[in-house]
């Protein structure tokens, strides 16, 4: 079955197109939209263009389209209906790919979308247990960095630093005291994926930490390039 992967860059999209790979589907394209306004209801905002980055990584990026929405709540849902609608005439797939974890906001209008394409919908991380979900995908190999934190109790210091299970439990100690939702799903964070098992290159990056508020962070990434795996393998 051929695939269209809706990627962002973040933890959630890449684990989706990864467990589509280990089932043995076909890619056929990979989309990324990038929102023009930061406050989207549908999109991943931060640091989006990085997702064709991955794509390369995999050794996608000849499939991999970016496709500029308003991030206009309900219209950019009508624009990434004509997205993929064009990719579906153009390469033909059978199924979309998703990071929905527990947003039905988001997973209902793809499921829309999909319906209307005559697609399945596949979103393997859908309703899993939010804690569990974390530890599987460090035990999976999906290696992301936090890019962004916007909640209260979420130590600024894990800002850019690589996601283990160390951290991942003291993310999940922190969302039971402080009640955020612990992999992120009501936009308390933004991930960006650096390396996973079905990458060829890891995504190096060169960026700053800036504290914008007590519970407000960002990671400015001011450069991002592939350092490729099989280079470190083969060198003496």
């Amino acid at each position: 079955m051929r695939f269209c992967s809706l990627l962002s860059g973040g933890k959630d999209s890449n684990y989706a197109l990864y467990r589509a790979l280990r089932e043995g589907y076909e890619p056929a394209c990979i989309l990324v939209a990038r929102p023009r306004a930061r406050d989207s209801w549908m999109f991943h905002v931060p640091n989006v263009e990085l997702a064709l980055l991955q794509a390369e990584a995999m050794g996608l990026r000849h499939i991999a389209r970016l496709v500029e929405v308003s991030g206009v709540k309900e219209r950019e849902v009508k624009e990434l209906w004509e997205a993929l609608e064009r990719l579906h005439r153009e390469v033909g797939f059978e199924m979309i790919t998703v990071g929905a974890l527990a947003s039905r906001y988001q997973y209902r209008r793809i499921e829309r979308i999909a319906d209307s394409l005559g697609v399945e919908v596949y979103a393997p991380a859908w309703l899993m247990d939010q804690e569990e979900y974390l530890r599987l995908l460090v035990d999976e190999g999906i290696k992301f960095v936090i890019t962004r934190i916007s909640t209260m109790g979420l130590p600024h210091r894990l800002l850019g630093a690589p996601i283990g299970q160390r951290e991942v439990e003291e993310i999940i100690q922190a969302s039971k005291k402080h009640g955020f939702n612990p992999a992120f799903e009501g936009g308390e964070a933004e991930t960006l994926v650096v390396d996973a098992p079905h990458y060829r290159a890891r995504l190096r990056l060169r960026a700053a930490s800036s504290v914008l508020s007590d519970f407000e962070a960002e990671l400015v990434i001011e450069d991002a390039w592939l350092e490729w795996k099989e280079q470190l393998t083969s060198s003496p």
